[in-house]
């Protein structure tokens, strides 16, 4: 064969991953072609949003050989396992409602993601025509506005019209436990997202599962959403157990005035975090959720846990 006729094959191509099953990916390249494609032979794995080189195999059909690097990455992860959500974005969008009740400790761990990677947040209280048990529930997430996230309460069945000025220039990935309404809310933002999901589904040869994979879908030429299945669970492992008190963003102006320079602010004599509580600083719920997020953090195989018996000064 010809090197002519060897050149398409051989020649890398730029892409951005917009959707992903498994070790199977959906790739658009510069000219506007989606293409499906492998991952081979890389640990860590990739991710919507990932932008992406790689080779054709088959007309149509291609193998991912190389991820360019990333701006930011949001994961979760156990002890065992590690799941990529999305690559590259700026902002989170953590969808909760009324009904069903959500997991306000899973708010706080998706908060703290966020604060890991440098990223903003935005909480949205879908189902606002549920007026009285929205009450209740915008009642709770006005600490998180006080802290200064974003917070936005909407229905996403009647007006998704408030929600278009936060996304606006952002590449934003959207979380949340199951039935808080996230498919709702795409369908209202982008009408042609079943379709569409139909289409990727049938392309990567998955059947027709519909929150089973993450999909990034364009909203204009400088905005795109990233809609995830919905999760129960947020793992934090990943993030070291010294990082995660820098995820509570009003604790930051206490990390080191501690009594102990090792504090783990579990409840050690002189803790500059439970003093700031005391006085009426930090919500005593954060402090709260920070010590079940450190006492449930298990260092990875070989590493050395900061949670220690003695403190020393």
């Amino acid at each position: 064969m010809s090197s002519a006729c060897r050149s398409p094959i051989s020649s890398p191509i730029r892409g951005e991953i917009v959707a992903a099953y498994g070790r199977h990916f959906l790739v658009k390249t510069a000219t506007d072609i989606a293409l499906p494609c492998v991952l081979r032979g890389r640990k860590g794995g990739a991710a919507c949003g990932d932008q992406v080189e790689i080779r054709l195999t088959s007309p149509g059909q291609g193998v991912i050989e190389t991820i360019l690097p990333r701006r930011t990455l949001l994961h979760r992860s156990d002890s065992s396992r590690d799941k990529l959500i999305a690559a590259n974005v700026t902002q989170l969008v953590i969808v909760v409602a009324a009904v069903p009740s959500f997991s306000e400790e899973l708010i706080n761990r998706c908060l703290v993601a966020a604060e890991n990677q440098h990223i903003k947040a935005l909480i949205v209280l879908n189902k606002a025509d549920l007026s009285e048990p929205t009450r209740a529930a915008f009642a709770t997430l006005l600490l998180y506005e006080r802290l200064g996230y974003s917070l936005l309460q909407l229905s996403a069945k009647t007006d998704i019209e408030p929600l278009l000025p936060y996304l606006r220039g952002h590449l934003s990935a959207l979380v949340g436990q199951s039935g808080m309404g996230k498919s709702t809310l795409i369908n209202a933002l982008i009408p042609a997202a079943e379709r569409a999901t139909a289409e990727i589904s049938t392309t990567l040869d998955t059947g027709r599962h519909t929150t089973t994979h993450a999909r990034l879908y364009q909203l204009d030429e400088t905005s795109g959403i990233i809609d995830s299945p919905g999760v129960q669970q947020f793992g934090l492992q990943h993030i070291s157990s010294e990082e995660l008190v820098w995820g509570f963003k009003e604790f930051h102006r206490y990390i080191g005035q501690c009594k102990f320079n090792n504090c783990c602010h579990i409840g050690e004599p002189g803790c500059a975090l439970l003093h700031a509580v005391g006085e009426g600083k930090i919500d005593p719920r954060r402090l709260d959720f920070y010590r079940k997020l450190i006492m449930s953090w298990r260092p990875p195989p070989g590493a050395t846990s900061i949670l220690k018996p003695n403190a020393q000064p």
